[in-house]
């Protein structure tokens, strides 16, 4: 090519119309592209309010709203993710990048904050959903049952997991439960008892390997220093907690503390030298439970050592 054509126009003989090489391609093109972002992000919404109308949209079986959870629920969650919790990720090799798999985390923080940030940890770095199964009363809250289903979630029941891992979908689950997120913080990092398993007898039936996955910060954000159980049972809540600012600050103390997350996942323990019925072997399960255990627990103590303050 003669580079003399760089700078001016292609001329490709007498009469031929002539084009300039930055020209626009399209009236309607060079409009969106001189819109500043605020009125892209109108239009985008009003097209989104559009669809919306007019019931453009899929939901999965389990009530699962991709459209919904990438346009609302992950930028707000995303803003904590990155600016509040400054959140580092290690491992992410660890996760396959398509299949099933079961991502196996410890639990904390009083309220389920780190089962919002670590999905979006995969949506974001592994471009995946992730699928949370989550405990009975999370479902049972009107608005909150609701936009957990809108954002993949489901039962903690080997049912709902079964049917996702046999999809290829990407499911994590938090064995210590509510034991784990309502701890005290003298017990900060220490994990509770991980249930009876029920979570590997999954992964055996389905086949998919284990990812351990430990998060470092969420102990912080709520640092529960007592305990109301009077007032809990009342309310049929598993615990109401009293923390720094809760409820000394009323709402205001919902607002979580500003600590420095690190979230690692662990090398993937396969399940391929078993074969589906030690599904039913009462010692294949607590052994793997075990050592599914143990790892997430030593990860802790490396990622802790890792962050150093929790604050800084």
């Amino acid at each position: 090519m003669n580079a003399h054509h760089e700078d001016g126009p292609l001329d490709s003989g007498e009469g031929a119309q002539v084009i300039p090489l930055h020209a626009p391609r399209h009236d309607d093109e060079a409009g969106e592209s001189r819109r500043n972002p605020i009125e892209r992000r109108v239009a985008s919404g009003l097209a989104f309010l559009r669809r919306r109308l007019a019931g453009e949209y899929d939901v999965d079986e389990f009530g699962f709203d991709p459209e919904f959870n990438r346009t609302l629920l992950l930028p707000f969650a995303r803003a904590f993710y990155e600016r509040w919790f400054r959140v580092e990720l290690f491992g992410l090799e660890n996760v396959p990048e398509q299949g099933g798999a079961l991502i196996v985390a410890n639990h904390s923080g009083t309220l389920p904050i780190d089962g919002i940030m670590l999905s979006v940890a995969v949506h974001d770095h592994l471009q995946r959903d992730l699928r949370l199964l989550g405990a009975d009363l999370v479902y049972q809250v009107p608005v909150l049952g609701h936009l957990s289903r809108k954002a993949g979630h489901t039962l903690a029941c080997q049912a709902d997991a079964a049917r996702l891992l046999a999809k290829d979908e990407l499911v994590g689950v938090f064995p210590e439960g509510f034991k784990g997120v309502g701890k005290p913080f003298a017990d900060r990092y220490k994990l509770q008892r991980f249930g009876r398993g029920g979570f590997v007898e999954t992964a055996l039936r389905a086949n998919v390997p284990i990812i351990p996955c430990a998060i470092v910060g969420a102990e912080e954000i709520y640092p529960k220093l007592a305990d109301l159980k009077p007032l809990a049972r009342l309310l049929g809540l598993p615990y109401f907690p009293v923390t720094p600012t809760f409820p000394l600050l009323g709402l205001g103390g919902l607002l979580p503390l500003p600590s420095k997350w690190m979230i690692q996942f662990g090398e993937p323990i396969p399940m391929d030298d078993y074969d589906a019925t030690a599904a039913d072997d009462p010692m294949t399960v607590f052994n793997l439970t075990d050592h599914v255990r143990e790892s997430v627990q030593q990860m802790l103590y490396d990622t802790l050592l890792r962050r150093g303050p929790a604050f800084f």
